[in-house]
């Protein structure tokens, strides 16, 4: 709730002073050439996350970076054709490859620190992560044997094979 106040809030202040400072026209025409760029950006990004997603697919991986990218890049494109300079700003570190990886390995980070409960993790590479070992899985493999049970109610289940001594 705290974001939709202060961030409108700020974007107008930043607004008002950089059109006292350059000129009320130059200040909307600047704010148009944002959006116009975030939507070029947008397109093109856009379709480069959706070619490296289908290529993902069809490579038979998962495309968990490419999803992540693509998100990013709807998320970019949106605050760039938010108006307001600090929401440009944000909006075109998110369309950039280089920073939107780096934004992808601090996530990663603080998603594996938030979801690892305090259990040790280790970090070999900003996309390649090595958690905690695995642990042995209980074998579910189990003896016994089984009786069939009769429809009506009170009577003796039969029993087809012997069952062994507990």
């Amino acid at each position: 709730m705290i974001l939709f106040i202060v961030v409108p809030l700020a974007e107008l202040y930043v607004i008002i002073q950089v059109g006292q400072w350059i000129g009320a026209g130059p200040t909307i025409a600047l704010l148009l050439l944002d959006s116009v760029l975030g939507a070029v950006l947008l397109r093109s990004q856009g379709r480069n996350a959706w070619r490296r997603f289908n290529q993902a697919l069809s490579e038979r991986r998962i495309p968990h970076r490419e999803v992540f990218d693509g998100a990013m890049v709807i998320f970019g494109g949106a605050l760039l054709l938010t108006p307001g300079f600090i929401t440009d700003v944000l909006g075109l570190l998110c369309l950039i490859p280089p920073t939107r990886a780096a934004i992808r390995g601090g996530l990663t980070v603080v998603a594996l620190r938030r979801f690892s409960a305090g259990q040790r993790v280790v970090f070999w590479t900003a996309d390649r992560v090595a958690s905690r070992p695995r642990r042995r899985r209980p074998s579910y493999d189990v003896e016994g044997t089984a009786n069939e049970v009769p429809d009506e109610p009170g009577a003796e289940p039969e029993r087809d094979r012997p069952t062994l001594p507990p």
